[in-house]
C-alpha cells in the first residue's frame, strides 16, 4: 500500500491502546480509525465515543471481516493475539499486535507462520518501550568497544506491584490470560537483546509466595498462576555469562535495570521516567553518567513505524514477528527450567504436545 487513506480498526482498547497508539495513528496523516470492539459493547462505546470511531462491533471476527480494514491493532490480552492475529492475516489485513507476543512458543510460531503466508501484508508487534531513548546510543558505544568483550550480563526487574496480597489478581498472574511469561522478564529480555546475543543455555528457579488472592469478578479467590519471584542463570555464546532477577514482591526494590560488564568497561542502563546511562573504564572506580546530546536520543515511533511499512517507505526495526518469536523462545526456556529443575538449551527445538 503506498498511498490513499489507510483505515484502521482495534481488537481491544486497553491502557497502551488509549494511551499511546489511537492518539499516534489518529495524528497520522492520510490514517483513519473507522472501528473498535472491546470486551463488553459498554467498554466499546466508552472507547467509541471517547476517540469518535464511528464503527462498534460485537465480536472480532466481526472487524477482522470489515473488507473497509486495511489494518488491524490488536490490544487484547496475550490469551488473544495467536487468534486475531492469524485470522487478520489471512483477512489481508497488516496487523500491530501488543506486546507480549503470544502465550507460548507454539501461538508464536503460528504468528511466525500466518506472517510468512502474507509476505506482502505489515505484521509488527508493539516493542518494550525499555531503552526506546537510550538503544542508538548505548547500541553506538558497545559497537565503539567501550566495555571490550563482555563478561557478564546482569538483568533486574524487581518492584513491589503484587506485595500487597489483599489487591485482586491481576491479569499478568493468570497463565491462561498471560502466558508463561513471568512479569517483566519478556520486556527485559527483548530489550537487552538489541544489544546483547540469545543465551545458548539457562537454568531457571521462581516461586509463589502466596498461592491464592482475590478474585476480581469477586467471586472468592482465585489461584495465582504465575510466579511472584524467579531467578534466572544465563552463558552466552563465547563464555559469558547472566544473571536474571525477577520480583514483584521486592518492597523498596531497586526497580528495572541492566548491567553490562566487560573486560575493558562497564555499562549500567536504569528505567524509570527517562533513561540513566552509566559508564566506567578501565582505571575508573565508580560510574560516571553520560549524558546522550538530545540529536542521539531515540523515542516512540511505534505507530510512524508501522504505517510507514505499511506503506512501504520504510521497514519494521522494533519488533517484527522474528524478534518477538526469539524472546518467546527465551521465557518458554525459563518457564521449563523452572518447573523441570533442569537447564535448558537454546534455540528450542520442539514443542510440547500439551501446548500445540
Amino acid at each position: 500500500m503506498t498511498g490513499g487513506m489507510l483505515k484502521v480498526g482495534f481488537v481491544g482498547a486497553g491502557a497502551n491502546t488509549r494511551a499511546r497508539h489511537i492518539p499516534g495513528l489518529k495524528a497520522i496523516p492520510g490514517v483513519e480509525l473507522i472501528g473498535v470492539v472491546n470486551r463488553s459493547p459498554a467498554s466499546t462505546a466508552r472507547v467509541a465515543d471517547e476517540f469518535g470511531i464511528p464503527r462498534r462491533y460485537a465480536r472480532w471476527q466481526d472487524l477482522v471481516a470489515d473488507d473497509e480494514l486495511d489494518a488491524v491493532v490488536i490490544g487484547t490480552w496475550p490469551n488473544l493475539h495467536c487468534e486475531v492475529t492469524c485470522a487478520a492475516l489471512r483477512a489481508g489485513r497488516h496487523v500491530l499486535c501488543e506486546a507480549r507476543m503470544a502465550r507460548n512458543v507454539a501461538e508464536a510460531r503460528r504468528m511466525v507462520a500466518a506472517a510468512q503466508a502474507s509476505p506482502d501484508l505489515t505484521a509488527m508487534l508493539v516493542p518494550s518501550p525499555l531503552a526506546l531513548e537510550c538503544g542508538p546510543a548505548v547500541s553506538q558505544m558497545l559497537q565503539d568497544g567501550l566495555i571490550g568483550e563482555l563478561l557478564e550480563v546482569v538483568v533486574i526487574g524487581a518492584d513491589d506491584q503484587f506485595h500487597d496480597t489483599s489487591r485482586s489478581l491481576h491479569w499478568r498472574q493468570d497463565a491462561s490470560l498471560s502466558g508463561l511469561n513471568v512479569l517483566a522478564l519478556g520486556i527485559l529480555h527483548e530489550t537487552i537483546l538489541r544489544w546483547v546475543p540469545q543465551p545458548e543455555r539457562l537454568f531457571a528457579q521462581s516461586q509463589i509466595f502466596v498461592p491464592d488472592r482475590p478474585d476480581p469478578q469477586g467471586a472468592g479467590r482465585v489461584a495465582v498462576t504465575v510466579p511472584e519471584s524467579l531467578q534466572v542463570l544465563t552463558r552466552y555464546p563465547g563464555g559469558a555469562q547472566g544473571i536474571y532477577q525477577i520480583s514483584a514482591v521486592a518492597l523498596a526494590g531497586p526497580g528495572y535495570q541492566i548491567h553490562l560488564y566487560g573486560s575493558s568497561g562497564t555499562l549500567r542502563i536504569v528505567f524509570g521516567q527517562h533513561d540513566q546511562v552509566f559508564a566506567a573504564g578501565a582505571g575508573e572506580s565508580e560510574l560516571r553518567p553520560i549524558v546522550i546530546p538530545p540529536g542521539k536520543l531515540g523515542s516512540w515511533r511505534v505507530e510512524e513505524e508501522f504505517v510507514a511499512a505499511v506503506r512501504g517507505q520504510g521497514s519494521v526495526r522494533l519488533t517484527d514477528f522474528a524478534a518477538g518469536l526469539q524472546y518467546m523462545e527465551f521465557t518458554e526456556a525459563v518457564s521449563r527450567s523452572a518447573i523441570g529443575g533442569v537447564p535448558v538449551s537454546l534455540p528450542l527445538a520442539d514443542v510440547s504436545s500439551a501446548e500445540q
